[in-house]
């Protein structure tokens, strides 16, 4: 019977340490979930941890230009006070989008009328108001080819930046005299603008005229004072590029010099088909006064009433206007095409 207790016992103790086992398998789970939720906790702080330093900024980069005259002239920022010498200059200015850049003006820019409301320095045909322009304080001085050198000379001296803009023959050197003013003047977006309207415009005319079937002989009047003599302009010039693009040939284009005067006789013997008087914005010289001068009257074009008057300043001022006045010659020399 002792036996059989004992027995019991045993097999009571066994059961008990199942039972124990069994529970302390079913607690390991839940050690086991803490673990991710540590690591979770331990990968965010890492994130937010910065790894760099800012980028900075960097500082805007001067301008270095070589101008027409050969001079490097630099700049620590664009221009923001310019005086004009020329205007053509004026009228680039105002085409690229710095015409509120301007404080001083020649005094022969008359164009755009927002040119007359700036300050008038001189110039032109006379000498420069110097006492003006150094009260005005400019960052530029933009000069051009018709500029003399001496008051180029003269502001250099008494310390002020002068640029001179080269005299472009075609329309390239135009164009490139655009893209410095607007690197000058930091009006870039602008002017890539500006150029690729006036490119389209000359593309339009040069294919317009490719359909001429005749070309003119055009004589361009710059000074008729001398009626037997008047002066002209020759090969090279931009009144002779543009007469070439708009589908004419010029009579002067067989002169010497850019500018020459052409006798009465020689003129007969050309005889032009079309006359185009530039001296009518400076002279008033009509198509009237044209046909009453003594043996202009047999010429072609006086017959023929082909004596046009025309804006000089479309084709003597070597800025974006040009474009305007190859339009006009084109439309004068070829108006069937251009109706």
């Amino acid at each position: 019977m002792k036996q059989n207790k004992t027995s019991l016992w045993l097999i009571v103790v066994l059961l008990l340490g199942l039972l124990l086992s069994a529970c302390s398998s079913g607690t390991a789970p839940e050690a086991e979930t803490a673990v991710p939720e540590a690591t979770v906790e331990i990968a965010a702080t890492e994130v937010v941890e910065p790894t760099a330093e800012p980028t900075a900024v960097p500082e805007p980069a001067g301008i270095s230009l070589t101008d027409g005259l050969g001079n490097l002239i630099e700049l620590d920022r664009p221009a923001q006070k310019i005086i004009s010498l020329a205007p053509s200059n004026t009228e680039i200015l105002f085409a690229v989008g710095a015409g509120s850049q301007l404080v001083g003006r020649d005094s022969v820019s008359d164009y755009p009328e927002a040119a007359l409301a700036v300050t008038d320095i001189g110039g032109g045909f006379g000498e420069l108001d110097v006492e003006t322009i150094i009260s005005l304080a400019p960052d530029l001085v933009l000069a051009a080819d018709i500029t003399p050198p001496e008051q180029v000379e003269a502001l250099a001296e008494v310390g002020l930046t002068v640029f001179a803009l080269p005299n472009p023959v075609d329309l390239d050197g135009l164009y490139a005299n655009l893209n410095t003013v607007a690197q000058l003047t930091g009006h870039e977006e602008e002017t890539d603008l500006l150029l690729a309207e006036l490119k389209a415009r000359v593309t339009a005319v040069s294919e317009t005229v490719a359909a001429a079937e005749e070309t003119p002989l055009v004589f361009y009047e710059i000074d008729s004072t001398d009626a037997n003599a008047p002066w002209t302009s020759g090969a090279g010039t931009f009144v002779d590029t543009l007469i070439s693009m708009s589908g004419g040939e010029n009579v002067g284009a067989v002169l010497e010099g850019a500018w020459a005067q052409i006798s009465i006789e020689e003129l007969i013997t050309q005889d032009p088909d079309i006359i185009i008087m530039g001296d009518y914005t400076w002279g008033g010289v009509t198509p009237e006064d044209v046909a009453a001068r003594e043996s202009w009257g047999n010429l072609t074009a006086v017959q023929n009433g082909t004596v046009y008057t025309f804006d000089d300043n479309l084709v003597t001022r070597p800025g974006p206007r040009l474009v305007d006045g190859l339009e006009a010659m084109a439309a004068l020399l070829h108006p069937e095409l251009f109706e």
